[in-house]
């Protein structure tokens, strides 16, 4: 046995629940051979500093936001909104260059490692220059993306995003958004020349239509075809649900709402993210929750912008799936975001524990277990927790952290998610085989940071 490839600990959060004395074992690829509980712990072989947790997928990122986070906190009309905020970010991403993104992308991915993400979906919609002309070559700021994930050691689902209109209806898009307009033939040729590059990194590669408002149903219809004759297992994500104005201006198009709209349409399954989805009817919780389709949920950014509340419980009545994003990059700390998805439940029903199991009462072990599997589906990529077959991303908490010192490990992760006070305690994060944080840290944390505050400063100049 490669004892460089091995890590044996205590405690390990495995796709059945927690288990004790697990030896994990990897292969040169990084991925999972072996996944032993109740072993002996072999001489020579790294003991984990405390709890090992599955590496969370981050199903939602537009990394460039990373950039505006903390920028729009002030009251700029009477009644803000996210539609106020969306001006606000326009303006914002329309000085953004290849290097901006690259530098902010690449300090981003650091801090998603370090916050217990060991991989992205990258949501990427800024695709040309200021202009609205492409750059040379076309793909050029999504290959940005994909050194910013290298750089970092992120895994990273790249989603090109096909934006053409600016509202229901087909109507013209606004100066604000002419870096991300592509025509449906256009986006097909980009996915076939990102096709070898991500190949070359182990990225996945996918196709996100920007929303019902932004696409209209013959070039949904094509691009989805388009793209699964390139893949048929590629994923496809989709903002759909996000906000009440977006619903009711769907209504008035069609009849219908968007995610019944949606199903009815589309082949909506396994493959489909649907990013939001926050105002859903009865109806259209339990049929998307049996599309097989993931829920990607993204609390923190959701609460920012007031979008409203996801009803969880109904979703998981019908065994809906679902995984959590950071989105606008508001914050980013996949603990908390488990913490705010559960406290808005509380808040919503008037009782505590909503997102636990018969099966596992224990909160964050529940939810994590669940948003690990949602987020890997959703990512297109084994990434599914410890088991033989997934790629060998893991979290080892520090078991000595006040927050965790001297508990039993269910309540260990508990105190993790709600009561670590916004200390993080991340010991060592593993992605493929590779430890990309130790101690808390990336090795690249202080340069990328200083690029990343360069980058911004140059931005608001």
């Amino acid at each position: 046995m490669n004892q460089e490839n091995s890590l044996f600990a205590a405690h390990a959060l495995l796709p059945g629940g927690w288990a004790q004395n697990v030896l994990l074992r990897w292969d040169a690829q990084g991925c999972f051979t072996s996944v032993q509980a109740d072993a002996e712990a072999p001489q020579g072989v790294m003991q984990a500093a405390g709890p090992v947790l599955p590496g969370m997928p981050n199903l939602h990122s537009h990394a460039f936001q990373r950039g505006f986070a903390g920028l729009s906190e002030f009251r700029g009309q009477a009644q803000d909104s996210f539609w106020s905020w969306r001006n606000l970010m326009y303006r914002f991403a329309a000085r953004l260059s290849p290097q901006h993104l690259e530098a902010i992308a690449t300090w981003l991915y650091i801090e998603m490692l370090e916050a217990g993400y060991t991989s992205v979906c990258e949501f990427h919609y800024l695709h040309h220059q200021p202009d609205g002309q492409p750059y040379a070559p076309d793909s050029e700021l999504s290959l940005a993306l994909l050194r910013a994930a290298k750089t970092a050691g992120i895994g990273i689902t790249l989603l090109p995003v096909l934006y053409q209109n600016s509202g229901f209806g087909g109507l013209p898009p606004g100066d604000g958004q002419k870096r991300f307009i592509r025509s449906t033939d256009n986006m097909l040729r980009l996915l076939e020349a990102l096709a070898p590059a991500c190949a070359a990194q182990g990225a996945a590669l996918g196709l996100a239509p920007h929303s019902l408002r932004a696409v209209a149903p013959d070039a949904l219809k094509e691009a989805v075809q388009g793209l699964h004759a390139l893949n048929a297992r590629a994923p496809v994500h989709i903002h759909i649900a996000e906000q009440m104005a977006e619903v009711n201006a769907c209504l008035q198009w069609s009849g219908q709402r968007p995610v019944a709209w949606l199903l009815d349409h589309m082949p909506v399954d396994a493959r489909w993210c649907l990013v939001h989805a926050t105002h859903m009817d009865d109806a259209e919780y339990a049929a998307a929750a049996a599309s097989e389709a993931v829920a990607g949920l993204c609390p923190l950014t959701e609460a920012n912008l007031g979008d409203g509340i996801f009803d969880l419980p109904r979703w998981q009545a019908g065994a809906g799936r679902w995984g959590i994003g950071s989105d606008s990059h508001i914050g980013v700390n996949a603990a908390e975001e488990l913490m705010v998805l559960e406290y808005s439940q509380r808040l919503q029903s008037q009782q505590r524990n909503v997102a636990a199991s018969a099966l596992q009462p224990h909160v964050a072990s529940h939810m994590m277990l669940a948003a690990v599997q949602g987020g890997a589906q959703a990512a297109g990529r084994n990434v599914a927790g410890l088991a033989v077959g997934q790629q060998a991303d893991c979290v080892v908490l520090d078991g000595e952290h006040f927050a965790l010192a001297g508990l039993p490990v269910a309540e260990q992760l508990d105190s993790h998610v709600f009561a670590s006070s916004r200390s993080s305690a991340v010991a060592s994060v593993w992605v493929a085989g590779q430890c990309q944080v130790e101690q808390g840290r990336h090795t690249l944390n202080r340069s990328a940071q200083q690029a990343f505050v360069a980058a911004r400063s140059e931005l608001l100049a």
